[in-house]
């Protein structure tokens, strides 16, 4: 599967009808959400499934890329399908015939996964955008809601130069009378996105307007939504942006709720604060007299290195921090070092197991000029190995830049035997 064609956002979607009419369109099988946006969506995606499931549902969740196994994109009930089905789905999505072209990575995984939320007769799948959102493979849903997180500049080439012709592009996910919550901010694309709307009759819920947030003491903030207001809520994520993310999961379960889905709000308060999604802001506590507290977080685009670089300014601002990064080679890399190099005491720059990866020699220069203990190990598990022995117990290391070093990072942390933070509910 990996050596299939990685991007398909301009190729259509007549292959991904094709193979889901020949796997008898597993998609309909079930109620679905689905979720686009720059940055949020996999946290908003598992908040709504881990509330779906604590209702009594049995939900498929449909997420990318994985950090460490493949299996991670594609769960039942929080549980990764097992290699057995991966193998089953492939076999049975590489046995349709073929159109005019080869169907993509992505448009393999898609099908793939619908298929097994089919076989495992989920009640509900929660399935997220790979890049876009009108030609991306997962549009030919049609789903119960639609979620659009967030807009910013991000993957120019394939959606446009501007936010409002990426916010048409992930717009594309919204269907007629299908309801629709977002937090986009920018009025650009506020007004694409209600021109999108009008023209589906797709009711429209927006953070700031139809629903907003007042954030209190210590993590917890108030929700005013589109009929219920909640007190005392929180989430169990760390970052203040994990805010947002949290009330358009409340208003989607406020849309949910509406069409008559039997969702208590005891159950949304409860699941809100348990649920987690590994290596976004994922916290493992320090090792007395060992290891430093270690902050994972993708940070794979300017706006989240931007969220990162608040988060450790407002939570280590008086520590010293290691920083072991990599980037990728379509990212403004001055642009998310200038957000994340402050405060940073020394930097290691590393580089992912993945052919567009920036090569650290390149960012040597500009990182340097900002923090002059900076030094290259190439090797991701090394560099995570070298901070851990050059970084002080009472201080801390964050390790970001990339979900492919994140990814790679948790695998080393895993076999050196630091455990995750999910692993212990923190």
């Amino acid at each position: 599967m990996f050596g299939l064609h990685r991007f398909g956002i301009k190729l259509g979607l007549d292959v991904i009808r094709h193979i889901l009419d020949n796997l008898q369109n597993p998609q309909n099988t079930f109620s679905c959400i689905h979720i686009a946006g720059t940055n949020g969506k996999g946290s908003i995606a598992s908040g709504l499934a881990h509330i779906l499931q604590a209702s009594g549902f049995r939900v498929g969740l449909y997420t990318s890329p994985h950090l460490i196994r493949f299996n991670e994109r594609i769960t039942v009930n929080g549980v990764e399908v097992s290699d057995e089905d991966i193998v089953a789905a492939y076999l049975a999505v590489k046995a349709i015939p073929k159109t005019d072209r080869d169907a993509t990575f992505f448009e393999y995984t898609t099908a793939m996964a619908l298929h097994l939320f089919a076989k495992a007769n989920a009640d509900w799948a929660i399935i997220e955008t790979g890049m876009g959102g009108r030609l991306d493979a997962t549009n030919i849903l049609s789903p119960e809601l639609c979620v659009i997180s967030n807009i910013s500049m991000e993957h120019r080439f394939y959606l446009g130069s501007t936010i409002a012709e990426i916010t048409g592009e992930k717009g594309g996910i919204i269907k007629n009378s299908t309801p629709v919550v977002t937090g986009v901010t920018q009025k650009s694309a506020i007004g694409v996105l209600k021109q999108l709307a009008a023209e589906k009759s797709a009711p429209l819920y927006r953070l700031g307007d139809q629903f907003k947030v007042r954030r209190g003491q210590n993590g917890h903030f108030s929700y005013s939504g589109i009929s219920h207001q909640w007190k005392n809520m929180k989430t169990g994520l760390p970052g203040s942006h994990q805010v947002d993310n949290a009330a358009l999961i409340l208003a989607s379960c406020e849309v949910l709720m509406q069409k008559g889905v039997p969702i208590s709000p005891d159950q949304i308060k409860k699941s809100l604060t348990t649920y987690s999604w590994p290596g976004r802001l994922e916290i493992i506590p320090a090792s007395p007299g060992i290891n430093p507290e270690i902050v994972i977080d993708g940070a794979h685009n300017l706006m989240a290195a931007r969220k990162l670089g608040k988060f450790l300014k407002q939570a280590y601002g008086a520590k010293n921090i290691t920083l072991v990064i990599g980037i990728l080679d379509d990212k403004p890399f001055e642009s998310i070092l200038q957000s994340l190099l402050p405060g940073c005491a020394r930097v290691i720059l590393t580089e992912p197991d993945i052919d567009r990866s920036l090569s650290p020699e390149k960012l040597l220069p500009f990182t340097k000029s900002v923090v002059s203990d900076t030094v290259i190990v190439k090797d991701v598990a090394s560099a995570v190995k070298t901070a851990i022995k050059i970084t002080p117990p009472d201080c801390a290391i964050c390790i970001a830049g990339s979900l492919y070093v994140v990814g790679e990072a948790m695998q080393a942390l895993k076999i050196m035997g630091v455990c995750h933070a999910t692993e212990k509910n923190i």
